[in-house]
């Protein structure tokens, strides 16, 4: 049975709510009435924040993560190892990563993972730019830190055929990650040894 709303302009709003990753109708009302429910310039401010990262926010050249200018505050600190280059899926495995604490290297980010049900193969990810960030130099261990399910585990093994002719070290994080766990759902303690914990990567799992 279809949903009868009492105004076009609801279920405009509620309809691009329920768009959104993990939120269906039901919360997509809840979300609407909540914010007609603020003050004018609260709903403004959220929408203002919304345009202004669609339009302003950036990613970093060098390593891909989500960045307020060129080069971002990890690539551009001097503090950070940058021979170490930790490989992720996205932004929010950088987020759960630095969170342990335990890593001080740098980061690149794919964009996601070879996955060929879903149509996307290595020249849909950041994987070109990586190679010649260890072709130019300076690097000297890659870690991938992808997380293990079959299409993590293609992606490794594709990235360590395109390296495999260059003298980088070139490791993977130790399996007290659960097999098809994702690396942002991981707690911060397990994450962070796994990385401290890392070995050589040969190409078989």
């Amino acid at each position: 049975m279809n949903q009868q709303y009492p105004s076009v302009l609801l279920e405009r709003a509620v309809n691009e709510f329920a768009k959104l990753p993990g939120v269906g109708q039901k919360t997509a009302m809840r979300l609407v009435l909540h914010l007609l429910r603020q003050e004018t310039d609260a709903v403004e401010r959220f929408g203002q924040s919304i345009m202004t990262l669609k339009h302003d926010v950036k990613y970093c050249r060098v390593c891909h993560n989500i960045s307020d200018t060129d080069v971002c505050s990890i690539c551009a600190n001097s503090l950070r190892d940058a021979s170490l280059v930790c490989v992720v899926e996205n932004i929010q495995d950088v987020m759960a990563i630095e969170n342990t604490g335990q890593y001080r290297g740098v980061y690149h980010v794919l964009g996601g993972v070879v996955s060929p049900m879903d149509g996307v193969g290595p020249s849909d990810l950041h994987i070109d730019s990586l190679v010649e960030r260890v072709k130019s130099g300076g690097i000297k261990e890659i870690v991938l830190a992808l997380s293990s399910t079959m299409e993590g585990d293609t992606t490794s093994f594709y990235i360590f055929r395109k390296l495999s002719g260059t003298n980088v070290k070139i490791s993977i994080i130790a399996r007290g990650v659960a097999q098809n766990d994702e690396l942002q759902y991981t707690d911060e303690v397990t994450l962070g040894r796994s990385i401290v914990n890392r070995i050589p990567f040969t190409g078989k799992f």
